[in-house]
């Protein structure tokens, strides 16, 4: 056995419902961000770049598209490594039958197999839908130092946001001592990131003993980290101090990506100490035209601008027609915005053609307009 083995368990098998049109056909995982990555990309990126080798990514909902692209391990530089990423689903089993993932620990207690196969001491546990940068060596390092069972990663967020999160309560050393989900009055602000390592032996015996629970939700917030805390086992809250924010709706998205344009962005796409991998576009080059006006705007290779961009986030292959203005917005990948069209605080769907003259979005609005073909639509018949 490798000296302190990790192994890395992505989750990935969530639909995203509440992105709507952008996860109909696509696992939320696979979604685009930024202009040219997906976001898992980040969580994949973390794992090579804390120099994790093996990786299993666990898929379920429109799983084709995601684990193709996943197992071009050397996207991420992860089979130079000497491991390599495995696409993981839920499958059927001898005198088990088939049966799909019931919850975020069933879909590890669906694949202990693997993990035994990959002699795993220590097991990572992410999710796949998260955008942020952390080195996963440092939080492994204090799970060893304190000698805990299982290690949580926590992120300090406003008291009055609390109550929107998992909460983990210390004591003086950072034990957790109590777990909240979504408390109505919480006593701290300590809120989970769903980044766990786990020591295996440990973690396997409680996957085991959950599985034969019929009362149980097999999930690790409801079940396997209370379970751990009743028990007594030795919980480590390890602090994380940087960007991190779950993009499981259309405004975290948008307000995502738009971060991407501060100055002071602790994301920072362009730090080469920290790179996020993502598979090789084959584009023709970036087109800026003479009468096109870019103001703080992130635009990707491929793109071909001729009209107004200010304050927005443009994805490859994306095309800007003279006279268009493109304001506070997303365009995703190959979209088309006509000649006089206009949008502002939206999000475009990837492939959508915006025809020339339509005016989408407000500048006052509370919400973010995702723009699908079907809203195009109904707007051009309006």
């Amino acid at each position: 056995m490798k000296k302190n083995n990790m192994v890395a368990m992505i989750l990935a098998g969530g639909r995203g419902s509440r992105l709507y049109d952008l996860t109909k056909k696509v696992a939320k995982p696979a979604v685009y961000f930024g202009g040219k990555y997906r976001i898992i990309d980040f969580a994949l990126s973390n794992c090579a770049n804390s120099n994790i080798s093996t990786v299993g990514v666990l898929v379920q909902y429109e799983s084709i598209e995601l684990g193709s692209y996943v197992s071009k391990e050397s996207i991420w530089g992860l089979d130079m490594l000497g491991g390599g990423t495995y696409v993981l689903s839920p499958r059927e089993k001898d005198n088990e039958g088939f049966s799909a993932f019931r919850g975020t620990a069933d879909a590890i207690t669906q694949n202990l197999d693997f993990l035994d196969q990959e002699e795993a001491e220590y097991v990572l546990v992410l999710s796949g839908d998260h955008i942020y940068k952390m080195n996963y060596e440092k939080m492994l390092k204090k799970h060893i130092e304190t000698g805990a069972e299982a290690t949580i990663a926590v992120l300090e967020v406003d008291l009055k946001d609390a109550t929107r999160f998992g909460i983990m309560n210390t004591n003086e050393d950072d034990e957790i001592i109590e777990f909240e989900e979504k408390p109505a009055h919480p006593k701290s602000n300590l809120a989970s990131m769903g980044v766990y390592i786990f020591s295996y032996k440990t973690l396997r015996k409680y996957l085991k003993a959950d599985d034969k629970n019929e009362n149980s939700n097999h999930d690790f917030g409801k079940d396997i980290i209370p379970q751990y805390i009743k028990d007594g086992k030795k919980l480590q809250a390890y602090r994380f101090r940087g960007y991190w924010k779950d993009v499981g709706t259309i405004d975290s998205l948008w307000e995502s990506n738009m971060d991407l344009l501060s100055e002071d962005n602790d994301l920072n796409l362009f730090d080469k100490t920290w790179k996020i991998y993502t598979e090789d576009s084959i584009s023709t080059p970036q087109c800026i035209g003479e009468n096109a006006e870019i103001n703080n705007a992130l635009i990707t290779q491929g793109c071909q601008v001729d009209g107004k961009v200010e304050h927005s986030v443009i994805f490859t292959g994306a095309r800007i027609d003279e006279g268009a203005i493109v304001k506070d917005s997303v365009v995703m990948n190959n979209c088309h915005i006509g000649k006089g069209a206009k949008l502002t605080r939206c999000l475009v769907q990837d492939g959508v053609n915006v025809p020339a003259g339509l005016i989408l979005g407000k500048k006052d609005s509370k919400d973010i307009l995702l723009v699908s073909k079907q809203v195009v639509a109904k707007a051009g018949d309006q």
